[in-house]
């Protein structure tokens, strides 16, 4: 099981309250992705949202750095850690935009982004940029198959339910021959949508035992990315062994990978974090 994180600063998560991650900036990520990658972490993320209804601010927060700047900060700073989008609405975006913006980021970071996707549930933020919400399910699944299509070549052609092109070049493409994708959300559907169309699952708001039980039903493609967080979050430095009974829960629930959000009070504490996981995680596998 390999360890990521789910990058501080970026993302005001359930709209918990800050501590020092309200006026920490980009310097203070690039510290984090720094020291995860020297220590071998295996991806950090950014999520995407456009715009939070005020109503919802509360439950799902407010705060969310656009991934496509931030990811790009960060490869500058970093040498093999990978780049996760976690997660990109398909609703928001047309597939060959996806491929530009994100092969292109695959050429900065030298080959590194893993696409972290999502039907989205905000109808909200839908009727905001005027996408489609109701067929959501059928156009995620349609835009998967053209990003599949159009990921690795400078010539796509597609032709599907809701998008369909050929006869252009997009340049760059990824500079990967196979980007992983990976399916967000909280549902079933989600883990089913990822078995069958992409590499990997990386769900939300699912607990440790639920993913474990639905993950049971199917039987995974080999290499197929289990991306799972911990029930709460990890606090190796004051509670190493409850930690490492996490640590064990979870790779028993059949989880790859263990994206890893930390107690912390300062960027310092943080970072103490960081280091007590990956060496608790060093003797425990």
């Amino acid at each position: 099981m390999k360890l990521a994180i789910a990058t501080p600063v970026v993302t005001n998560i359930g709209g918990a309250a800050f501590t020092w991650e309200q006026d920490a900036g980009i310097e203070d990520i690039g510290r984090v992705a720094e020291v995860a990658d020297r220590l071998g972490y295996h991806h950090l993320t950014c999520s995407e949202h456009i715009g939070i209804p005020s109503a919802e601010a509360g439950r799902r927060g407010s705060r969310y750095w656009d991934p496509l700047a931030t990811l790009g900060y960060v490869s500058a700073r970093t040498q093999q850690i990978r780049l996760v989008t976690m997660t990109l609405v398909l609703g928001y975006h047309h597939p060959l935009a996806i491929v530009k913006r994100y092969g292109t980021l695959d050429h900065v970071s030298g080959g590194r982004v893993i696409l972290g996707v999502g039907v989205g549930t905000l109808k909200e933020e839908f009727d905001l940029l005027g996408a489609p919400f109701d067929d959501r399910g059928a156009r995620a699944d349609d835009a998967l198959r053209a990003l599949r299509a159009a990921l690795p070549t400078n010539e796509p052609e597609y032709d599907g339910e809701y998008y369909s092109f050929s006869g252009l070049t997009v340049d760059p493409c990824a500079l990967q021959s196979h980007m992983p994708i990976w399916i967000g959300g909280r549902t079933r559907r989600s883990l089913r949508r990822a078995v069958t169309l992409a590499e990997g699952w990386c769900p939300f708001g699912v607990s440790i035992a639920t993913a474990g039980e639905w993950l049971k039903s199917w039987e995974l493609p080999a290499g197929f990315e289990v991306v799972l967080p911990a029930d709460a979050p990890l606090n190796p430095v004051q509670e190493p062994a409850l930690t490492e009974d996490t640590l064990h829960s979870l790779a028993a629930a059949g989880t790859t990978t263990l994206s890893a959000r930390f107690v912390h009070e300062s960027l310092e504490h943080y970072l103490e974090q960081v280091h007590a996981l990956a060496e608790l995680h060093g003797k425990t596998f």
